[in-house]
Parts: C-alpha cells; sequence; structure tokens
C-alpha cells in the first residue's frame, strides 16, 4: 500500500516540505503519493501518513484539523507523523527560544485529536509582502527577519527516519508531548500568523516553491 504525504499549504512552503519529505520517502523505496488535504478521497486506501499543516495564530489551518476529525478512525489505525510550517527561526532577542516551546504547544494541541507517533515544527519563508502593514510593524518589534527557513537537512533527515520506521513496520513509540509551556504575545490581530498566509488559490504562482 501507499504512504499518503498531505498538506495544508498556504504560500507553499508545508507544500513543498511536504513534497521534498515525499521524495525521501520515496528514495528509500516507499510507495508515495502527495495530496493536498482537501483532494484526498479514500484515506483508508493508504498505510501510513506524514501530515503537515501551516501554522496560522499557533494553530493548525481549518482545511487540516479538519482532515484529522474526519479521519480520525483510519489514522488511530495507521501509523502517522505530523509536521508543522512556522516561523520559530526568523525570532531574535528574546524570542529566539520561543520555536522548541511553540512546538511542545502545537504537539500538544494535536494529541488531543489524534495520538501521532511524532510531531515536527519546521520553519517556512517569511516575506515582507506576506503581511499587512500593521503586521509588519509588530514583526519589527519582535525583532523577526524576513527570509527563507526551510531546513532542508533537517527536514531530509526526519524523513529517511521515518523511511526507516516504515521499512521496520512503523513499530516505534511515539514521544509523549511537553505540556504547561510559555508563548510569546499573539500577533494573530495584526495579520502575523506565521509564514504562511495566502489562500490555496495561490499556491501555484507561488515563488518561494523550490
Amino acid at each position: 500500500m501507499t504512504v499518503l504525504v498531505a498538506y495544508a499549504s498556504a504560500h507553499g512552503s508545508t507544500r513543498s516540505i511536504a513534497e521534498r519529505i515525499a521524495a525521501v520517502l520515496t528514495e528509500h523505496g516507499e510507495r508515495v503519493e502527495v495530496s493536498a488535504m482537501s483532494g484526498v478521497g479514500d484515506a483508508g486506501a493508504y498505510r501510513a501518513f506524514v501530515l503537515g499543516s501551516a501554522v496560522h495564530s499557533r494553530a493548525w489551518l481549518a482545511e487540516a484539523t479538519g482532515f484529522l476529525r474526519r479521519e480520525r478512525a483510519v489514522l488511530a489505525e495507521r501509523p502517522v507523523w505530523l509536521f508543522s510550517v512556522g516561523m520559530p527561526a526568523a525570532l531574535r532577542g528574546p524570542w529566539r527560544g520561543y520555536g522548541p516551546k511553540e512546538e511542545a504547544l502545537l504537539a500538544d494541541d494535536l494529541h488531543r485529536t489524534l495520538d501521532a507517533r511524532e510531531h515536527r515544527l519546521f520553519s517556512g519563508a517569511f516575506r515582507r509582502e506576506h503581511i499587512p502593514l500593521a503586521g509588519r510593524l509588530i514583526c519589527g518589534l519582535l525583532g523577526i527577519r524576513y527570509g527563507d527557513y526551510r531546513d532542508w537537512p533537517s527536514i531530509d533527515a526526519w524523513a529517511a527516519r521515518i523511511a526507516d520506521e516504515l521499512a521496520s513496520g512503523g513499530s516505534a513509540p511515539a514521544p509523549e508531548p511537553a505540556t504547561g509551556v510559555a508563548v510569546p504575545p499573539s500577533t494573530a490581530g495584526a495579520g502575523v500568523e506565521g509564514p504562511e498566509q495566502e489562500s490555496d488559490t495561490r499556491r501555484d504562482n507561488d515563488d518561494h516553491h523550490p
């Protein structure tokens, strides 16, 4: 059976990371399909899942959380790995150490819906034109820097580890999510929700896609 790598993207960073993960799994001999979560038909046709979403306001996109709820019964019976795409690498100053805390917070929130084997938070491409003026001012106050922060070696290594687990039957236990972590002030009201804020209809025109 096939491994599904599915994503909920906005600007294209999450999609590009999903495609990279799929490429690594394929190199390791897995049969893989890549799809937006909104385009998945019969989830029961897959033997394992790697699911990712852009992070807006410290949460997955509605398309992604809806998929988890809709397919909960199937996902509970198969190996599942999750990844989120935000902007931890763009943070500076006192917020520099926020990345691990955000990863734990997201993992804890997702764990309430699905008992996945592992969750990882990756940084995406964060561009000035992605956010409105008010959001740019807040980004300046927080010391956030624009740029492409996709860490391909880390993504490749994680995908290779998933491939190893799949080859061995996917029997590795899921790590316990951390709880009770602090988070910085939300900038959602100013339109700063991570590196991905476009609608899915603009994905094909994304010039940050590798």
